[in-house]
């Protein structure tokens, strides 16, 4: 992540790093019968604060490709050198992704083909490759394009045995169609996948947004004219979602063209005001915490899954830790929804320890 001098962006770094934060917040609460509504996804249509994290993600995902990618063409790196390790790191993100899933019982008969890491995979090869072999007309396009294609075909295009698609119903539209006919292995909802092969076309163009901020942030113009650029932009993605979401409902879970649309803008103003506050205005220090996540992010994702066997289950100690806090907060009288809430927080400060560790030593573990 660069300047025009070469310097590197906290707000990057530091916003990356907040949305792993509060990734680990939301999948490891203390107890799952005790999490505050914005902690959740929403059932089905509608949003709520939690889902807006995995798209800022897909779209920091973007902007990294454009800045990052650059640099690397400007160092003189062929397309051909280029192309190979996009494959080779999709890859390896995809593999983790089903590590992450068999681990720690290694059941290979109930394996789930995607998921959060596999969507990440999907999403910077694409992106990657369309960065390396279109314009940025052809790539702006692109994203218009796959949002218009799957807007009409999940509202307009009959289903096969169902009819016109019902947006109001998981199993009446074509992504859980798709889903159940060519997705492997077990689906999250049984029926129908979250992170599943449709779905993933918008998802794409998630991170052809945050391409779109990667441009202009290689302008040659002073960081104060980027920021007010960016920050239109998202003004523009958040007015144009509001208005698609009349006809296409807002909709996480089938990661809707209007649920698109206002992530980006979203996740654009985001990007704006952390530009402002750590790259312009340099306040940096408080949010140190953040950036020590935010350079080993796949690694701090891949640990919160991983030290859940410690932290989360009885077949390590014979106790699960989180149960036994809950019961504890339970009997000291506090509410059980905030004692949750301060479990997550408590394993956000645990998974810290390594990943600051890692993060003073300059060690950055990339895939």
């Amino acid at each position: 992540m660069i300047t025009n001098k070469n310097k590197r962006l906290l707000a990057l770094d530091i916003l990356r790093g907040l949305t792993i934060i509060f990734m680990i917040i939301v999948n490891t609460p203390g107890s799952w019968s005790h999490v505050y509504a914005p902690l959740l996804h929403a059932d089905w249509n509608g949003i709520t604060p939690t889902d807006y994290i995995f798209p800022t993600f897909l779209f920091i995902v973007g902007v990294s490709i454009v800045l990052s990618f650059t640099k690397q063409i400007e160092m003189g790196k062929s397309r051909s050198e280029m192309t190979k390790k996009i494959f080779i790191r999709a890859l390896k993100i995809y593999a983790v992704g089903i590590f992450l899933w068999l681990w720690p019982s290694f059941n290979f008969d109930s394996i789930r083909w995607v998921g959060v890491l596999h969507r990440i995979a999907f999403v910077f090869l694409v992106c990657a490759i369309l960065f390396l072999y279109t314009s940025k007309r052809i790539q702006l396009y692109s994203g218009i394009g796959l949002l218009l294609f799957y807007w009409i075909l999940m509202v307009y295009i009959p289903v096969p045995g169902v009819g016109v698609p019902d947006l109001s119903i998981p199993e009446k539209n074509w992504a859980h169609y798709i889903d159940s006919i060519l997705l492997p292995g077990i689906l999250w909802e049984d029926t129908w996948d979250p992170e599943g092969i449709l779905s993933t076309l918008p998802s794409i163009a998630t991170g052809i947004m945050g391409m779109i901020s990667g441009y202009i942030l290689l302008g040659k113009e002073e960081l104060i004219k980027k920021i007010n650029k960016i920050f239109f932009v998202g003004f523009t993605l958040i007015l144009v979602g509001d208005i698609v979401q009349w006809f296409f409902p807002l909709n996480k879970n089938l990661w809707s063209s209007s649920f698109s649309l206002l992530m980006g803008g979203i996740s654009s103003l985001a990007l704006a005001a952390s530009l402002f506050i750590f790259d312009l205005r340099k306040i940096q220090y408080q949010f140190k915490f953040a950036e020590a996540f935010g350079v080993n992010s796949i690694l701090a994702y891949s640990l919160s899954s991983m030290l859940t066997v410690i932290f989360y289950s009885s077949k390590l100690w014979g106790i699960a830790f989180n149960q036994e806090f809950i019961k504890f907060w339970g009997i000291i009288g506090l509410p059980l929804k905030l004692g949750s809430l301060i479990y997550a927080i408590i394993y956000v400060f645990v998974l810290w320890i390594p990943c600051n560790y890692l993060y003073k030593k300059k060690i950055f573990i990339k895939l």
